[in-house]
């Protein structure tokens, strides 16, 4: 199984933020063909920041109208894909009790964290028979730099306490990352790994720095080659 995060290096992979469809696609074709997925195509959806899970079983059409209106996918045989540009995108990757693979990703904005995305597809996850269950916490924007309001830190604490923070200015933050580490530890997820920000990172996009900007990806697929252009591959068997 092979996880992976592009960085602005593999360019835009998004078709809601006005590029070029067909730019996009080749650009998608071209992660699909770096990552040796051998023909198949990394699954996406179309993300409304709620905490509805989709389950994707066999390949079908890869246009954006087959996407499903969900805000994390699971599957035991499809390469997966979740966009972001300062929301936290999570890979689980767990195993059933022969070994066989179960993927999900997780698009974790602030409404998702507090609506408690990233629980229900770690059960979603658990109902397909995963077993351990692993995650990979991308690049986000970090609590150093996500200012809200107070009453919108208050609200998102509320339902994650974890998430309060004050940013580097002193004013009302929220971490997120921290709020997606607490719901994972809390379901008995192991983390692998932690991405940094989005913000202060030039190499990545941010909504945040540029609201005309790009989307990255978390990817996850079974039967891959090591690295893909423009992206910061973990490959375990």
């Amino acid at each position: 199984m092979w996880v992976a995060f592009t960085d602005a290096g593999a360019g835009n992979l998004a078709l809601h933020v006005g590029d070029d469809p067909a730019a996009v696609r080749r650009r998608r074709a071209e992660l699909e063909a770096a990552a040796g997925l051998g023909g198949r195509s990394f699954r996406y959806m179309n993300q409304v920041h709620g905490n509805d899970v989709a389950t994707i079983v066999g390949s079908t059409a890869t246009t954006a109208a087959a996407a499903p209106t969900a805000d994390a996918l699971v599957s035991l045989t499809e390469p997966l894909a979740v966009l972001v540009a300062d929301c936290v995108p999570v890979v689980l990757v767990g195993e059933d009790v022969a070994g066989a693979p179960v993927l999900g990703v997780v698009h974790a904005g602030r409404p998702g964290v507090a609506a408690e995305v990233v629980p229900a597809a770690v059960a979603r996850l658990r109902e397909l028979g995963a077993d351990s269950i692993s995650a990979w916490i991308g690049p986000s924007v970090c609590g150093r730099c996500y200012e809200v309001p107070e009453g919108l830190r208050a609200d998102v604490a509320a339902a994650v306490p974890a998430t309060w923070c004050t940013t580097s200015t002193g004013a009302p933050g929220l971490d997120l990352p921290a709020g997606v580490r607490s719901q994972l530890e809390a379901a008995g997820v192991a983390i692998e790994y932690s991405g940094g920000c989005t913000l202060e990172d030039d190499t990545l996009f941010s909504y945040r720095r540029d609201n005309r900007t790009g989307r990255f990806a978390g990817l996850v697929w079974t039967h891959g080659a090591h690295g893909t252009h423009g992206a910061r591959a973990d490959g375990h068997d």
